[in-house]
């Protein structure tokens, strides 16, 4: 393989610029030409394809976001999207393609891979953490920190002021960064989409914290279960508490990515590239026990991760 494309796609994630460069880099240490393709698949069709040097990725493992930048293409789904795409990676002489995003992209990965026969490789990247086959995905480390410094901030607030805080964070329909952030950041409650909930309990579990001289109390809410400001309502109402809400949004997604992504999207990367050189496509790039190992991108979008029960349990007893 002599010529290898590079693509982000989908929500942007700190990581991704970690493996853009790994990939660059690594294509070049071994003969490779890589190509940048930007905006994602919408790129592919507008034809945004240029050949990469190592002086384009120089200076950006610690950038944030997605340097070749993402974009949504519905022309994409159409079969005159896809072979527009096609004739593009021909016209390029690109052999095989990187493929870095979560779901949505590597079901267009998947797409290249079994509906037309182009050598890909996956790696995911999303926050949201919700991508079956790996331990974790790019962005989620970096997230993590981001909301668990804003909830150590608001906690200061909080106690100055007697208040409940009810913190929103990303996760689309999964709870992992609610979750974990709740446990790592001492909140009161959590809610989830994966667990049923009582509003009635959380709030008498709340007044308990208060009548043992707690000043403050912070529950998390997964944006998949609901808006904060919805529940903050019911806060207010049934339990008389002197309620603030805070929507963390985007800034999760945002900043420079920590140590840990910078390394797991420097491994993934490099690790894309070896297996489209041994001939093994249509795989993504998982992390299981701190090793990088290739799962089918069939079994990637045909399974459902599950929620770690012992973090159900880990949250409740520290709470």
């Amino acid at each position: 393989m002599k010529r290898i494309g590079i693509l982000t796609s989908g929500g942007d994630c700190p990581g991704m610029n970690a493996a853009i460069r790994s990939v660059v880099r690594t294509c070049l240490y071994e003969g490779i030409v890589p190509f940048g393709i930007e905006s994602g698949y919408k790129g592919l069709i507008e034809d945004k394809i240029t050949q990469m040097t190592s002086k384009d990725v120089a200076n950006t493992i610690q950038r944030g976001g997605t340097f070749l930048r993402s974009a949504r293409s519905m022309e994409f789904k159409t079969e005159e999207g896809q072979k527009t795409a096609l004739a593009n990676l021909e016209k390029h002489g690109i052999e095989g393609l990187v493929v870095i995003g979560g779901d949505g992209s590597l079901t267009g990965a998947n797409l290249l891979y079994t509906k037309y026969g182009v050598p890909v490789v996956g790696i995911p990247g999303s926050i949201d953490n919700d991508i079956y086959g790996t331990e974790l995905s790019l962005g989620v480390d970096t997230a993590l920190n981001t909301i668990v410094s804003s909830i150590d901030m608001i906690n200061d607030t909080a106690s100055s002021h007697d208040r409940t805080f009810l913190i929103e964070v990303m996760g689309r329909n999964c709870g992992y960064l609610a979750l974990m952030a709740a446990v790592t950041a001492g909140a009161e409650a959590v809610i989830i989409p994966e667990i049923k909930y009582s509003l009635e309990s959380i709030i008498d579990k709340i007044k308990r914290r208060y009548q043992e001289g707690k000043t403050r109390s912070i529950v998390l809410v997964a944006e998949g279960a609901g808006s904060a400001y919805d529940f903050g309502k019911a806060f207010a109402l049934i339990g008389g508490f002197d309620t603030r809400i805070t929507v963390l949004g985007h800034l999760q997604r945002g900043g420079s990515p920590t140590h840990f992504d910078r390394i797991l999207g420097t491994r993934m990367g490099m690790y894309a590239v070896k297996h489209l050189q041994d001939g093994k496509y249509g795989v993504m790039m998982g992390l299981c026990n701190n090793a990088i190992v290739p799962m089918p991108l069939e079994e990637v979008l045909s399974n459902k991760k599950p929620l770690n029960t012992e973090l159900l349990i880990l949250a409740d007893v520290m709470s």
